[in-house]
């Protein structure tokens, strides 16, 4: 889409510089890579994006061609125009402004590359390209809102794209390419999940995007928002010198940027700093490269300075430093010019053995463990003061495979249950007759279905040979795909599971479901149920890293409110599906069934028991882990699981291994929701 004029302007931000900055020097030098910026809601994200493309001059395009090719780069244009050029033709030009092009969450793979006319193909021998938003992002700014929500293979692609500059569709033999040169910003909520590492990896720059705390600056955001919607044009008119000159800087750099040098010195201190933060391949020391060399341009200079490496090495490390899954992932200024002071110390030096070692020291230095939470021992009856016990350790779990057989077509993408999918990927497993229009055709089907009539329609037609397809002879690919699942843990955080340190083992036991969960592609919610309440502590996400924060710092103490915990979660499960019908829901509960504190003013057993059938006959599957190890045992978490129709698990089988193999095996049952 093309944004109005009136949009806020870049220049009229508040605060924000290093935001601010990665996104001028990917507009002046695009083959940086793009820019993810994480953060809070409400920080400017969105706001600068939308704002960027009003500081960039107009583009000569070739009148009518829906690619935005460049009439001054023959080499690069699309097959419509090059074709016309073939055949003598004089390409008409036209210029037009920069657009901010946006890519819809639940946008499908056909209508981000564009898809190709099968059927008219067949018939006819023409191939009929219907563009996508990629065509539309050629030399615009392709913005990403939520990308962290996109499907994995979308974001492949986007990032294949503009790695390559060139959009390649290919369709049962059929192909067809076009350029596809965008400026890539992608923006996210890391509350809402994250980006795998590769795919973070492959953003060339990373900006985290946090609130204004001066308390001057943010009554100055909201001075200016106010002034603008009051007036948007007087206040456009009174940034338009701040605007102006912005925009002359980045034309100018645009110009300077081809002259601009980095010596063999400071690229041995591109390697040095890459080298210190051990980050992995070489994407990182040749967006330090581009990047500084950009960054002198804006600057106005053609000779790269040491600073400009440390500007960039900022905003090209702190998305690749992560190594596990639950590692924080760390950027300190002061590691940099550590890495700066090591270089000018050893840059006359031939000895890399003795710089490998100082930066494996300082490196080391940097990982040291966290200080552990206090873990006081447990009084025997759990129902003193709060306490906080540490998981035991995760452990690695072995990867199954098996069919979810509800039938449910499926769009999302995971690494767990094999479904039908609704799109272009996955494995070719079936046919069927096309419902709508088709767009994954399956050929052999279509030539078997076509076959024995051949003779009749070439009679009819009054033509030898050839092969005539007809509507109803089409058929379509039916594709299965691995998904992710949704995971909703119910934990009894009362006093009970103090004794013992129970606690800990059941920490332990879903920290390794969560690096399981990471490595599937599953979300993960979890309620905790203690004293007279339940909490949802962990709304769904796939933030993993999110989940282990909050399950480290579950506090355990109080009573057994068993039918509040339930409820909430079955009630999030709900939420969730109503939502996303796609998902496949699995509720673990972890208690030892003493429920003591009524949800409703009735026998908290009880409620607890209606709650759990409830749960069985919306068909979420289930599973129940009992904590109770006393020498009479009243059995109430067998009986609450029976109501489930889960699968049961005594406290002796509580470690990582039962549980997970527990978890996996009642996700591929035979789901079945309710409408």
């Amino acid at each position: 889409m093309r944004l109005s004029r009136t949009t806020y302007p870049f220049s009229a931000i508040v605060g924000q510089d290093k935001m601010k900055l990665a996104l001028i020097l990917n507009v002046i030098n695009p083959k940086i890579g793009g820019v993810l910026l994480r953060g809070e809601k409400g920080t400017g994200k969105s706001l600068a994006v939308r704002a960027l493309a009003n500081l960039l001059p107009e583009i000569e395009v070739v009148s009518d061609c829906p690619f935005n090719c460049d009439p001054r780069r023959p080499k690069e244009l699309c097959s419509i125009c090059s074709s016309k050029l073939t055949r003598g033709e004089i390409l008409k030009t036209s210029k037009k402004p920069v657009s901010v092009i946006e890519l819809p969450v639940g946008t499908t793979e056909d209508r981000l590359i564009g898809t190709l006319d099968i059927e008219k193909a067949i018939k006819t021998g023409e191939k009929h390209f219907e563009p996508g938003i990629l065509a539309a992002a050629n030399r615009n700014i392709l913005y990403i809102d939520e990308v962290n929500l996109l499907d994995d293979h979308l974001v492949d692609v986007l990032l294949d794209s503009a790695a390559m500059g060139v959009n390649f569709v290919e369709r049962e033999g059929i192909s067809f390419t076009h350029p596809a040169e965008f400026v890539l910003v992608g923006t996210m909520n890391p509350e809402e999940g994250e980006l795998r590492p590769q795919f973070l990896d492959r953003f060339a720059l990373s900006v985290e995007v946090k609130g204004l705390t001066d308390r001057e600056a943010r009554a100055e955001v909201v001075r200016r928002r106010m002034a603008f919607e009051a007036n948007p044009g007087a206040f456009i008119e009174g940034q338009r010198a701040q605007e102006d000159e912005l925009r002359k800087k980045i034309v100018d750099a645009i110009s300077i940027l081809p002259d601009v040098r980095l010596s063999d010195a400071l690229l041995g201190l591109i390697t040095q700093i890459c080298t210190d933060f051990k980050v992995d391949g070489h994407r990182a020391d040749i967006t330090i490269y581009k990047t500084a060399c950009t960054l002198a341009a804006f600057k106005g200079r053609t000779e790269v300075s040491v600073e400009d490496v440390k500007e960039a090495a900022e905003l090209a490390l702190p998305h690749r430093r992560r190594k596990q899954p639950f590692e924080e992932p760390k950027m300190e200024l002061e590691e940099i010019q550590e890495s700066v002071e090591r270089w000018n110390q050893n840059k006359n030096k031939e000895s890399q053995d003795s710089r490998g070692d100082q930066s494996k020291q300082a490196g080391d230095e940097c990982q040291k463990p966290q200080g552990s939470q206090n873990n006081e021992a447990p009084s025997k009856d759990g129902e003193g003061k709060e306490q906080v016990f540490e998981a035991d350790q995760p452990r690695p779990v072995r990867a199954l495979t098996s069919s979810v057989l509800d039938g449910v077509e499926r769009g999302s993408s995971g690494r767990r249950s094999k479904s039908i999918s609704n799109s272009r990927s996955g494995r070719y497993v079936d046919i069927a007759i096309p419902k709508e229009k088709v767009t994954d055709l399956a050929f052999d089907a279509t030539f078997r279905a076509a076959a024995p009539f051949q003779k009749r329609r070439r009679c009819e037609a009054g033509i030898q040979g050839g092969l005539i397809i007809e509507k109803n002879d089409l058929r379509e690919k039916v594709r299965e795909k691995k998904v992710g699942n949704l995971i909703i843990f119910v934990v009894d955080a009362s006093g009970s599971m103090a004794v013992e340190e129970r606690m800990s083992a059941a920490k332990g036991a879903i920290f390794s479901l969560l690096l399981d969960a990471y490595q599937r592609r599953d979300r993960v919610g979890m309620v905790a149920f203690r004293k007279n309440t339940a909490e949802l502590v962990l709304p769904p996400t796939n933030s993993i890293d999110l989940a282990k924060k909050c399950l480290t710092s579950l506090p355990t103490g109080g009573r057994t409110p068993m039918a509040h915990g339930l409820n909430l979660g079955l009630s999030t499960i709900r939420k969730y599906m109503w939502r996303d019908k796609e998902a496949i829901p699995l509720l673990v509960l972890v208690s030892d069934g003493r429920a003591n504190v009524s949800l409703n003013g009735g026998d908290p057993v009880e409620e607890a028991k209606a709650l759990a059938r409830i749960i069985r006959s919306e068909g979420i599957s289930s599973i129940a882990i009992d904590t109770e190890r006393d020498f009479i045992s009243l059995g109430l978490v067998r009986e609450i699981c029976g109501e489930m129709g889960g699968k049961y698990l005594p406290l002796e089988e509580l470690t990582p291994e039962p549980i997970v193999s527990a978890v996996r095996s009642n996700l591929f049952q035979d789901l079945r929701f309710c409408s």
